[in-house]
């Protein structure tokens, strides 16, 4: 989202648009602090966005323009549109005035499938619920999908996989899960570079739901909605990811709650193909301008428009449809990028994933602890960070799973802080 150096950000490519269109004047036009750019969400690279608000000094009224937004919108690639303008109080701040933001995460239903018999993770959770002599029939060895053989490719087993269909069973039970999420509750293991006594990991989930599942192109898809007050950086696919994985390896729910806990463990990212930003929330705000605009006529000068996004509802669901969606499903359909993510996950045979377990309790061997080197830990891939693939790149989800990981870059404090999604 937000402008960077020698970075093609949405921030830069607006204000690039505003510039041109007059809406900011030439002697502001080298320097976004000039007229005080703020945004509400600080979106991280590979997070779409339905919506989202930026706060900054403009120019409204431009000789031989009659609708300012349809201008800036002239100068806009088709990925980025301009909904709506309104005039603000002074004292706004697009980031403190949100008072809550509105997240979608989008995942084929197949990945609630058990892992694999014979991969890695199915071996290494087994062998640890042996290890720790659960129940026999907690950790199966076996699920109907995969039936009693481990031989076939992965090309068949992904056919197989887009033709599979969730149970109600399983929805309700991951409606169960998501509810441990609501509240508020220490997410300091649900995002990058933070300690459990950090104030800051305290987040507070207003509501989460989980809708019916869709087929779309032969693929079941099912949506989760976070209603929250703020997120971290990575906090939403992490969230889904330990969603997706407790539930596919029975896993009680408990281990949410263990999450929460002292204990540091490593959380893989769902891919970022699947996080929308649906839009922030400014109900504090309106709740004030509301109050005062009872008394004030339209067109007095301290009159304030409230901030609503489902004013530009139809609008909004058409760009999310071709933009977003269409490429979502496209991408999947034609790479299984959501597939050479669970492959990713199912290769793993080392202790980094053990509190998926039929006791949802973190054991001793999955504790990260700072400056003790581990051994075989999870390593994340590059490419499940991207929200577009080359052709080229397609083909390598399909046909690789000795792919790039990602680089550990040093984390700047500042940036952690403001960055979500």
């Amino acid at each position: 989202m937000q402008i960077q150096p020698d970075v093609r950000t949405i921030e830069g490519v607006l204000f690039g648009a505003l510039v041109r269109a007059g809406a900011v004047s030439q002697d502001n036009a080298d320097d976004p602090v000039k007229v005080s750019l703020g945004r509400a969400a600080r979106t991280d690279a590979g997070v779409h966005a339905a919506g989202n608000l930026v706060s900054m000094k403009l120019i409204t009224t431009i000789p031989g323009v009659n609708d300012i937004v349809a201008r800036i919108n002239e100068e806009l690639p088709p990925e980025i549109r301009l909904w709506g303008h309104v005039r603000v109080q002074n004292s706004f701040n697009a980031r403190m005035s949100c008072d809550s933001r509105k997240y979608t995460y989008f995942f084929p239903s197949y990945l609630l499938i058990p892992p694999k018999p014979g991969s890695g993770l199915h071996r290494t959770l087994g062998q640890h619920a042996d290890s720790t002599k659960a129940p026999s029939d907690a950790i199966k060895p076996s699920h109907p999908f995969w039936g009693t053989g481990d031989t076939s490719t992965r090309e068949d087993d992904l056919e197989r996989k887009r033709k599979w269909r969730i149970s109600a069973d399983s929805i309700e039970r991951l409606r169960l899960t998501v509810h441990k999420y609501e509240g508020t509750h220490n997410f300091h293991n649900f995002t990058v570079g933070r300690e459990f006594g950090d104030r800051s990991n305290q987040r507070h989930m207003k509501k989460i739901e989980i809708s019916e599942p869709a087929v779309y192109g032969g693929t079941e898809w099912i949506s989760v909605l976070f209603h929250g007050q703020s997120f971290m950086l990575h906090q939403v696919r992490k969230m889904m990811a330990a969603l997706v994985l407790s539930c596919r390896t029975d896993t009680p729910d408990q281990v949410i709650d263990e999450l929460y806990g002292p204990r540091t463990v490593f959380i893989p990212k769902m891919p970022a193909l699947g996080l929308l930003l649906e839009y922030p929330i400014f109900e504090s705000y309106n709740r004030k301008v509301s109050a005062i605009n009872n008394k004030l006529e339209l067109t007095h000068p301290d009159y304030r428009p409230l901030i609503d996004f489902e004013m530009h509802r139809d609008d909004i669901d058409k760009f999310k449809q071709k933009y977003i969606y269409d490429n979502m499903r496209s991408i999947e359909d034609h790479s299984g990028i959501f597939d050479a993510w669970i492959r990713s996950i199912d290769m793993y045979a080392g202790n980094d994933l053990l509190y998926l377990n039929p006791r949802g309790i973190i054991p001793a061997a999955a504790v990260i602890k700072k400056g003790e080197k581990r051994d075989n830990v999870f390593r994340e891939r590059k490419r499940f960070d991207a929200t577009s693939f080359s052709a080229e790149t397609k083909e390598n989800l399909l046909t690789q799973d000795d792919e790039e990981e990602e680089d550990a870059v040093p984390l700047n404090r500042e940036l952690l802080e403001d960055t979500e999604g």
